[in-house]
This record gives structure tokens, C-alpha cells and sequence, in this order.
């Protein structure tokens, strides 16, 4: 087992109630190896890596390994790792940075309507900056169509930013295709691969990007870490300028501890990738029957094939989610009501208006996102407590008793 399971125990240690982590989504747990890992760096790196001494070499080592894992992991070239404090600023950096460097070429940008607010909101910006931005639409499984892509490009497109899989409903996007396409046109394209890089195979040349954003706690590493690939060549303005590190892409002492880590991580979730996916794909299905038998009116978002093997988000009809989510962690379990960057916001998901979910059914919807700690014991507890919560729910609900008497 990867992580041991937390438990909580009362102060007479009479009963103990398993906690059971089901929103790998928002952030994985840290692997023990990646803690060691760390912990090591701690105590024996702590030079400046642009220090030419022994301990600022000894630094500097440490870091080009780590940038070796993280190339490694998706098919890419050490020189072109730039790490960030985050998946969010690498998207930021990618979008902004690409954008602003190319702007006399022109100023018109391609994007989904399904994509991560660090995504949206820096596309937000460039707008009032004079660039025209265009979001493709996606089918009831959000799901991208590579020739929609294709009619967007004008003589202004400068670049386009599509994510891998989609961070709440699951979905995998035809990457590929879409990379085809815009190399047709030489057209710059981003990848935001936070929710798949390291869950399923990512390779930067497959998918012909010239950049590609992911985060060290999607894969078992430390969080406030992430990474930039930048193809050899790609023009890009820096966005935090100052001193010479990260190729002078990207100023400022690098965080040694969390760099580490997420090489560590890196390494072992290219070596251990398939081995997870048979232990988490068939524990996401029997979830996603067991739910589906047991609670009427629910539905699953995303499609249901073409999705990460973790990523199960289902919309129930007559309860909200956050109060299904309340109830779950009084029973010791712990899910998403859809993206950790949207969780105290009251809204509608955008990705599921953009798919086509009612907004009141929309209320009602929970992500459950699973990991390598997980066992065949705590889907089956799963399935077992959340019919009676539901059950309950509704039964304070008006609309429901509305919709049986009409029945």
C-alpha cells in the first residue's frame, strides 16, 4: 500500500473511524519515498544551485536529476523543464508568456469552454489587453471536436490551449488530433495536462505541443510545485523576471525540497503508472455500478470510456452537493463538489453548464476521485453510506416529494 490510512480515533480509543481520501483530484497524498527524498534535501542541499562552490554544486545536481525525471515522464528534453510553484502558473506563464512573445504575428487565441480557470481567466486578461479569444464548444461528454478546431484558425491565430483530460467530469480530449491540425497551420499549442500527467501516458512529441503545464501533486508528489514544458526554441516572455534561473525564464531561488520531490514523484509514476491504473480502474467501476443500482436520478458527467481511470463525477437529482459532501465527511469520508479552486464558490460548474447539466441538477453533483490508498473495502462502505444520505436529503426536499406525486 502506498500511503498507510489515517484514521480517527477517539480520546478513550473506544471506536476508531476509517478516513477514507477520495479526491486525489485536488491532491495526493505525498509518497513515502518522495518524503525521504525531500527530507534528504533538506538536510544535506542546501546551497544555491547557481553558486559555483561545492554546496551550491552539490544543489545543482540534485535539481538537473529531478529535471531528468520530470523530461522523462513526458518524452521531452531536460532543457526544456521549467519548474513553477504550480499547474496554475504554469498555465499562466504558458498563456501569457506565449501570447505576449508572438502578438505582432496577431492576436487571436483558441481555447474549449471546459478549460481550467487558469486557463480562462489569463485568456480573460489578454482580452483587455486587445486579443480576441475563441472558446470551441464541447458535446454532451465534453468532448472536443478536432474540426471545430480547425474552422476557428484565421490568419490571426497565434495560439491554441486545449486541456489533455479534463480535471472534473474525467474526459480525454483527442490531443493528438488536435495537434495535427495546428502544426498544419505552424501554430503554437499548449496543453494543459494537470489532471494527466502522471495518471496516463503523456508524450509532448505524440501530441506535437510546443507547451505543456503539469503539477507534482498529481502524482504523489508535494504540492506548490509544478512544471512548464517549453519546446527547444518556442519564444516565451518570462513571467517573474529577475535572476538568470530556470534559463532566465523564470527568476527567483528555486524551492530545492519540492523540486526534488516532484522528480522523485515523476520517477516513480512513470515506472509504477500501468500497475496503478490495474488497481484503480475496477475499484472506480464497482463504484460507479454500485452508486448507479443503488440511487435512482443520478447521472454520470463525462464519457464514459474516453476518461481518467480515477475520475468518477456523477450528478444527483434533489440534493445538493455540498450538503452530500458534509454528510460524507461526518462518515469519514472525504470527496470534491467538483474543482478545489471552485469548491467554496456557490456557482454552477461551468464544465457542466458547458456539457449540458441543468443547473439544479448541477447542484447535486460530487467527484470522486481515487487513489493507489484505496481498497476494495472502502468502495464498498462508500456504496453503503451515501443511498441513506441521499435518502434523507431528499426527503427534506420539496421538489422531490413533488416529483413522486406526480409520478
Amino acid at each position: 500500500m502506498l500511503v498507510p490510512k489515517l484514521r480517527l480515533g477517539t480520546s478513550r480509543g473506544v471506536s476508531k473511524l476509517e478516513k477514507i481520501y477520495l479526491d486525489h483530484a485536488s491532491c495526493t497524498p505525498i509518497h513515502p519515498s518522495v518524503i525521504e527524498a525531500m527530507v534528504d534535501s533538506i538536510k544535506n542541499c542546501y546551497g544555491n544551485p547557481s553558486n559555483l562552490h561545492h554546496f551550491g554544486q552539490t544543489t545543482n545536481k540534485i535539481v538537473k536529476t529531478a529535471r531528468n525525471e520530470v523530461s522523462s515522464l513526458i518524452g521531452a528534453k531536460a532543457n526544456e523543464i521549467i519548474f513553477t510553484s504550480s499547474g496554475s502558473e504554469a498555465n499562466n506563464f504558458a498563456i501569457k508568456g506565449l501570447a505576449m512573445a508572438n502578438q505582432k504575428k496577431g492576436k487571436h487565441v483558441i481555447t474549449s469552454e471546459i478549460e481550467h480557470f487558469s486557463v480562462l481567466n489569463p485568456l480573460k486578461r489578454l482580452e483587455k489587453m486587445g486579443f480576441k479569444v475563441t472558446h470551441i464548444l464541447v458535446d454532451k461528454y465534453g468532448m472536443i471536436d478536432p474540426d471545430e478546431v480547425a474552422k476557428a484558425i484565421t490568419s490571426e491565430t497565434i495560439l491554441v490551449s486545449i486541456m489533455h483530460a479534463n480535471n472534473e467530469i474525467g474526459t480525454i480530449e483527442p490531443i493528438e488530433e488536435i495537434g495535427k491540425i495546428v502544426k498544419e497551420h505552424a501554430i503554437l499549442f499548449h496543453v494543459d495536462a494537470v489532471a494527466s500527467t502522471g495518471c496516463i501516458p503523456v508524450d509532448v512529441n505524440k501530441m506535437m505541443v510546443d507547451a505543456l503545464s503539469l503539477a507534482s501533486n498529481q502524482f504523489y508528489g508535494p504540492p506548490g510545485v509544478g512544471a512548464l514544458y517549453l519546446r527547444e526554441r518556442t519564444r516565451i516572455v518570462p513571467f517573474i523576471e529577475g535572476g538568470i534561473q530556470e534559463g532566465g525564464r523564470r527568476a527567483g531561488t528555486e524551492n530545492i525540497p519540492g523540486i526534488v520531490g516532484m522528480g522523485r514523484a515523476a520517477e516513480l509514476a512513470k515506472k509504477e503508472m500501468e500497475t496503478r491504473e490495474r488497481a484503480i480502474k475496477p475499484l472506480s467501476d464497482r463504484l460507479l455500478s454500485g452508486l448507479m443500482n443503488s440511487i435512482d436520478h443520478i447521472y454520470l458527467n463525462g464519457h464514459p470510456e474516453k476518461r481518467l481511470p480515477n475520475n468518477i463525477n456523477v450528478s444527483i437529482e434533489y440534493v445538493e452537493g455540498e450538503s452530500i459532501l458534509l454528510f460524507l465527511d461526518m462518515k469519514g469520508i472525504a470527496v470534491s463538489s467538483g474543482s478545489a479552486c471552485t469548491s467554496r464558490s456557490l456557482k454552477s460548474s461551468h464544465v457542466l453548464s458547458a456539457i449540458g447539466v441543468d443547473d439544479a441538477v448541477a447542484q447535486g453533483s460530487i467527484l470522486f476521485s481515487l487513489g493507489v490508498d484505496n481498497s476494495e473495502e472502502n468502495i464498498e462502505y462508500v456504496i453503503e453510506t451515501l443511498p441513506p444520505i441521499v435518502k434523507r436529503l431528499r426527503e427534506m426536499s420539496p421538489l422531490y416529494e413533488e416529483s413522486q406525486a406526480q409520478n
